[in-house]
């Protein structure tokens, strides 16, 4: 019997020993199939931020600040002029320089001022904006740049990798990676259209008007808000609404959306069934209708349902809205209507969504960039040079930049104490005048208890 046990057991202790001589092999075979995964994933997030990071921009913007004090103080403790600056982020969709963007990051602008990748600084013009949408676009005189391609965001699945490219906190050229968490978020009481893709991907203050790109290097959307930091939850404008938007704005200055004028709400359980359909999501519930408008010419009334448009269906308000403006204004697109538990056809005119015109910015109400090189100075007397810890004599300190000018894109502000002029130090400001006959000027700055050069070219 004991022999017996120990002819049984003696293949499955070989067995044992053969399984356990093999695991180590089959482990690390494991292992490198794992890293050359997590490999050929690395080698996809670098070649999306070297193909996407030549066409997003650095957008630094100046903004008249209302709660700054007015009265220069050179000896206070507040130096600094009543003008406010934020930065921002933009991605190139012309090779001409056409930026899109978010409207709350040039909104108030009295300069736009946009930084490529290799360093060069131009002023922009903004061409025009959208605040239904939050988008905004914007021209520097650049040819021959990169320019973004756009993904078909309709197409997009929720789960995949998005890379993130901006300026988080002005730090430029910041890349951040995640999914896609969602489509079609809206309900934030945010702007007038919302129709947002979901990621959470790191977005921070300074990543607001750049792309979010899919794993081909296309932007996927533009970025746009967060719900509070580090919480994972950003959001983005999809790239098939913000390419429109911005292609209308380079062609006519504005934005024209489609619209068939009703008043519209989600259906509910209980009106579902109260109008005798067996689903909440069987379409949407017309509530009003506006006179004159197309809805009415249609023959839709007060109580139909609005089940498709286009052939595709609708189960809810922002699925219709965005139907909608996907279609061209002039159009005729075909409605599915359920009245009285009867399904219809209706063909519908689209006309141009009733907007009010937006308002024209600082930035447009005046020539940006300003002739000249933008800075006014005067001398401090010796007892102020003395007081502020300079030599006693007469430097020149700056009492305003305007708007837009070199000065200004050279990042001087009032208050900055001039003590070199192309090599001449100690310059009186008539001696700074004389330097700046030539249209240019390398100026050594003090500014409280830091030092700089700036350099300004007419």
């Amino acid at each position: 019997m004991r022999s017996f046990g120990i002819r049984g057991l003696a293949p499955v202790l070989s067995l044992g020993l053969a399984a356990v001589a093999l695991a180590p092999p089959a482990l690390a075979q494991g292992a490198a199939a794992a890293q050359a995964e997590a490999k050929k994933l690395s080698d996809g997030f670098v070649a999306v931020a070297d193909r996407v990071s030549p066409a997003v921009v650095q957008i630094e913007v100046t903004a008249r600040d209302e709660n700054a004090d007015q009265v220069l103080r050179f000896f206070g403790k507040n130096q600094d002029s009543p003008i406010a600056r934020g930065t921002g982020s933009g991605v190139v969709f012309t090779s001409d320089g056409a930026i899109l963007t978010n409207n709350h990051v040039i909104d108030h602008a009295l300069t736009i001022n946009v930084r490529l990748r290799d360093g060069r600084l131009f002023s922009a013009k903004l061409l025009g904006r959208d605040p239904s949408t939050d988008l905004a676009v914007i021209k520097i005189d650049a040819p021959g740049l990169t320019a973004a391609k756009f993904a078909d965001s309709d197409a997009a699945r929720v789960g995949e990798w998005v890379v993130a490219i901006g300026s988080p906190f002005g730090l430029g050229y910041t890349v951040t990676t995640g999914v896609l968490s969602a489509k079609g978020r809206g309900g934030l009481g945010m702007n007038a259209i919302e129709d947002y893709l979901q990621t959470d991907a790191s977005i921070n203050p300074g990543n607001s008007g750049g792309p979010l790109c899919d794993l081909n290097g296309s932007v996927l959307g533009i970025n746009t808000m967060i719900v509070g930091r580090g919480a994972g939850i950003g959001f983005a404008v999809p790239s098939n609404l913000a390419r429109r938007v911005a292609e209308q704005i380079v062609k006519k200055g504005k934005v024209e959306r489609a619209w068939i004028g009703v008043g519209i709400q989600d259906l509910t359980p209980e009106l579902a069934s109260a109008l005798k359909l067996s689903d909440a999501r069987s379409g949407v519930l017309v509530n009003s209708i506006t006179d004159g408008g197309p809805a009415q010419k249609a023959n839709i009334k007060p109580g139909d349902i609005i089940a498709a448009v286009g052939g595709k269906k609708v189960t809810d308000g922002r699925e219709l809205v965005r139907e909608v403006i996907a279609h061209e204004v002039g159009q005729t697109v075909n409605l599915e209507i359920i009245r009285d538990g009867k399904r219809y056809g209706s063909s519908t005119l689209l006309t141009a969504r009733p907007e009010a015109a937006v308002p024209p910015l600082p930035v447009q109400q005046q020539g940006v960039p300003q002739a000249g090189l933008g800075l006014t100075v005067r001398d401090l007397t010796a007892q102020q040079a003395a007081q502020l810890g300079l030599p006693a004599k007469p430097l020149p300190v700056i009492t305003s930049i305007a708007p837009g000018s070199s000065a200004d894109r050279a990042g001087l502000k009032p208050g900055d104490v001039i003590v070199e002029a192309d090599g001449l130090s100690e310059p009186s400001a008539t001696q700074l005048s004389e330097a700046a006959k030539d249209g240019q000027l390398l100026l050594r700055v003090r500014r409280r208890d830091a030092v700089f050069y700036a350099a300004m070219k007419k």
